[in-house]
């Protein structure tokens, strides 16, 4: 319990010291995720059954072969895909976001920079030390956001690639 505070104090200081805008690169990031652990709880929980269920209609078919049932098989895939790829782009979106909310923090760090400067002038660097954190953490924030996303997503995107191509390779059509 005690180590517990301990970490909520010491997140507590860093959005302190990174400003306001760590605020929304956390909800981003917290979105972001929520969305990856869904598509990977989609992909590893529900898909399976999906996918039992179209290779057993698939298989029940009298007609494999005609252009006809081709023409389903491949409906069949593609309502399978479109399901696995929910929301990817969602989150790629997320993740393209993160950098771009840590530059916002940028900006703000360095106004308050030039706030200082101008009222204090450039003699006291310990004043302008404050506006620095707080123009280089949420940038450093928002680019682990981006890329803990940018490796995710991309074994996320492996998976669905490879989930879609086993779904048709276990639909033989002559």
């Amino acid at each position: 319990m005690h180590s517990l505070i301990e970490l909520w104090e010491s997140v507590r200081d860093f959005i302190a010291t990174g400003g306001d805008v760590l605020y929304i690169v956390a909800l981003v990031l917290f979105i972001m995720w929520v969305l990856i652990i869904e598509r990977f709880w989609f992909i590893n929980r529900e898909y399976p059954v999906l996918r039992d269920k179209i290779i057993a209609d698939w298989n029940a078919r009298a007609d494999t072969t005609s252009w006809y049932a081709h023409k389903i098989r491949d409906a069949w895939v593609s309502e399978a895909s479109t399901k696995l790829r929910e929301r990817i782009g969602v989150i790629k979106t997320l993740v393209a976001i993160c950098p771009m909310v840590g530059l916002l923090g940028t900006v703000t760090g360095m106004i308050a920079v030039f706030e200082i400067m101008a009222v204090q002038g450039t003699g006291n660097p310990r004043l302008m030390a404050a506006g620095i954190s707080m123009a280089t953490i949420p940038t450093m924030a928002g680019m682990v956001a981006c890329l803990s996303g940018v490796f995710v997503t991309s074994k996320l995107e492996g998976k669905v690639k490879s989930a879609v191509h086993e779904l048709a390779d276990s639909m033989p059509h002559h």
